[in-house]
């Protein structure tokens, strides 16, 4: 246990040291697991998540410091006047050393570290990038707020702006945007960040609302009390604006998919990683499925999922109701091997998807190795051919 909770301290002290001196990151030789910031590591003092919650807005855009760990995961697909695709990632994870902020006035101190990762995928070009920042919650580096809602590292952020917004249909309906108090009022909000390379300005406006995963927003990945995520999903919120990549400018628009998890042990001891798939289909109905694995590449039975029909009917996925088969694989250089596409089905509601990825090599060697990336939808429900996009991750997977 100390040992596991030196590691993590040691990883992120490392990281603050080499961001504080202004010297460009490079990937440990030794990737810390999963277990050891998502696990049963140095919870003591922290709050769990045991049972359902009511969920409120705008507070709960905003952070839960009393938890170990939370995140803002945002995903999309864009496309620009021609119809040329792109793919992109930015989310934001805070970790917390300590359940208390250390005694003492000085803004420089922080138990609370903020890491973010940003990736495009630009399919026409083959090119792929992939980006990452840590900052601690001090002197404005780092942080997060409800109201006005703000989550950033250094100049990547997301955040409100006061603009005056309104949902087409007036809020009203299964699933609106407005269907929830408070959650209309923090919107739109703008997504940026910004590299030598490439630069990404977003507003987002969301045309559904919010969708509870799990036993209403309990979302249980283990065993145990406390192996468990408060998790929740706005999975398609309009976007539009203006993406560069190396000097040149597209003005994109499409569809983003925001996800939204806290905890402080959601992985059990037997758990590695997952496979996340956040699908959305041109009928208008969204899938919602992680597949967790454990130390033998089992399918652990607390697996589970969320679909949403494009009239805003809400169904949850248990682990036995869903079937995956890997089709094809991709090594990165590392050696770790990925399966990048998948057969999906859900007899349950006569639904079978191949998901193909856009680019195979869409692979973050950051400080903890994953593959995020987008995807093709294509196959049927029932009689009726289906097609969209999402986006899929890989976690966990470790050099062969």
């Amino acid at each position: 246990m100390m040992r596991k909770r030196l590691r993590l301290v040691f990883l992120f002290a490392g990281l603050f040291m080499l961001h504080a001196c202004g010297q460009p990151y490079a990937p440990p030789s030794r990737s810390p697991d999963l277990q050891a910031l998502l696990g049963h590591v140095n919870e003591k003092g922290f709050a769990r998540a045991t049972q359902p919650r009511a969920f409120h807005f705008p507070a709960d855009f905003g952070p839960h410091d009393r938890y170990r760990s939370e995140w803002w995961y945002y995903t999309g697909t864009l496309r620009d006047a021609s119809g040329r695709r792109f793919g992109f990632e930015l989310t934001f994870f805070r970790f917390a050393l300590s359940p208390n902020k250390p005694p003492g006035a000085s803004p420089w101190i922080s138990n609370q570290i903020y890491m973010a990762d940003f990736a495009l995928t630009d399919p026409k070009d083959r090119r792929f990038f992939a980006w990452q920042r840590f900052s601690r919650d001090a002197l404005h580096l780092a942080g997060a707020q409800a109201q006005p809602f703000e989550v950033w590292v250094g100049d990547w952020s997301i955040r409100h702006v006061n603009e005056r917004w309104g949902p087409a249909n007036g809020g009203e309906g299964v699933n609106a945007p407005c269907a929830i108090e408070g959650v209309c009022t923090a919107f739109p909000w703008v997504l940026r960040a910004q590299t030598q390379t490439a630069s990404l300005r977003l507003e987002l406006t969301p045309r559904q609302g919010i969708v509870l995963n799990g036993e209403r927003g309990l979302s249980q990945k283990g065993p145990a009390a406390g192996d468990a995520s408060y998790y929740y999903s706005m999975p398609r919120l309009d976007a539009h604006g203006e993406l560069r990549i190396e000097g040149k400018r597209f003005y994109i628009s499409g569809e983003v998919w925001f996800d939204r998890e806290w905890s402080t042990s959601a992985l059990a001891a037997n758990q590695v990683g997952w496979d996340w798939f956040a699908l959305r289909l041109a009928d208008g109905s969204d899938l919602m499925f992680y597949r967790l694995r454990d130390r033998n590449g089992r399918t652990d039975p607390h697996s589970a999922g969320t679909w949403v029909s494009p009239q805003g009917e809400v169904i949850h996925l248990r682990a036995d109701e869903v079937s995956l088969k890997p089709l094809g694989f991709w090594t990165d250089p590392q050696g770790r091997r990925y399966p990048v596409r998948w057969l999906l089905r859900v007899p349950s509601l006569g639904l079978a998807l191949e998901i193909q990825p856009w680019m195979r090599n869409q692979g973050l060697n950051l400080a903890i190795p994953y593959w995020e990336g987008a995807v093709s939808v294509t196959g049927k429900r029932g009689k009726r051919s289906e097609r969209g996009t999402g986006y899929l991750e890989l976690t966990g997977y470790g050099r062969r």
